[in-house]
């Protein structure tokens, strides 16, 4: 059926009217989801309530408020364009929410998914005392979510955060001016740790490229749209995660955690350093490929880490 034909237009009429059809229709068409919505009914209420300037917790009594006709072509040019176009829909509104705050996205980075923001919201207990937390680095920032986040959670810490992609960091600067985080939250262009000053750090935290190359190949069209940078970790998908592990131990505070995700990539780095007692950390909202690794551990094995590059 075409989305813009009078019968639908005309006897769909309310929000909830909306969010159901769009449902049935990405249900239909196989969209893949994986980009911060877990169903179909949910990624429809996401471009259905954005499209309508209204909260993603609207109360349920506003389901039934009737749209108007041009609210109404609108949210439908909006959910055929999601089905059509096979991209995430945080590139059709250019928001995507992440530790429950919202961010400004296009296909210069990728969509704000990552469960470290349950770390983040939980101020990384009980890994550190937050109140000790003076400085923190976000390696492989994209968007700038976790910096953000971290600035929210850490105000009276130093956020450093950094990427290779020009691209990228512009996005970032829009959200850290968004957020007005600029006193507090400073980005860096830098492949990894190479253009940034030596310093110690309370908290590392990174989201690196971890997709395997034959493993990204096979990803579904809406991973496709987004930029290839930010998933290619190389043969194994591991080739910046194994940079990180050499390089932190000059970076970290003596009571310093690194956290980073793996995602995929989780059972191949295990594999390659069956010594190495990480931390595979677990989340109550879903999500996993996360490890953790104190100060002490990435110093003990520096010398093992290094001689992997």
């Amino acid at each position: 059926m075409n989305p813009t034909s009078p019968d639908v237009i005309t006897s769909l009429t309310t929000i909830r009217d909306y969010i159901r059809w769009g449902a049935s229709r990405f249900a239909e068409h196989g969209i893949f989801l994986g980009h911060g919505t877990a169903a179909p009914l949910d990624e429809a209420a996401a471009i259905v309530l954005h499209t309508l300037h209204q909260p993603y917790d609207l109360a349920e009594a506003y389901l039934n408020s009737v749209l108007t006709m041009s609210e109404r072509q609108e949210v439908l040019n909006l959910i055929e364009r999601r089905i059509v176009e096979r991209k995430p829909s945080a590139y059709l509104t250019h928001e995507a929410i992440f530790a429950g705050l919202s961010f400004y996205v296009d296909e210069r980075v990728l969509v704000p998914r990552s469960p470290i923001a349950e770390l983040i919201a939980e101020r990384f207990e009980p890994w550190v005392d937050e109140s000790e937390v003076f400085n923190v680095l976000d390696l492989c920032t994209g968007s700038g979510c976790i910096a953000i986040a971290c600035g929210y959670a850490f105000p009276e810490a130093r956020i450093d955060a950094l990427d290779l992609s020009e691209d990228a960091l512009a996005v970032a600067q829009i959200n850290v001016e968004k957020h007005e985080l600029t006193e507090q939250v400073e980005l860096f262009q830098s492949d990894l740790f190479e253009q940034l000053p030596v310093k110690p750090y309370d908290i590392i935290v990174s989201n690196p490229p971890y997709v395997a190359l034959a493993e990204w190949q096979s990803l579904p069209a809406e991973f496709h749209a987004e930029p290839a940078m930010g998933f290619k970790g190389g043969e194994t998908g591991l080739d910046l995660v194994i940079r990180i592990l050499a390089d932190a131990n000059q970076y970290l505070a003596e009571q310093g955690i690194l956290v980073v995700e793996v995602g995929s990539s989780a059972e191949t780095l295990q594999a390659m350093f069956p010594n190495v007692a990480f931390h595979w950390l677990e989340f109550e909202r879903g999500g996993d490929g996360v490890f953790l690794l104190t100060a002490q551990q990435v110093a003990a094995h520096h010398t093992l880490f290094a001689s992997a590059l």
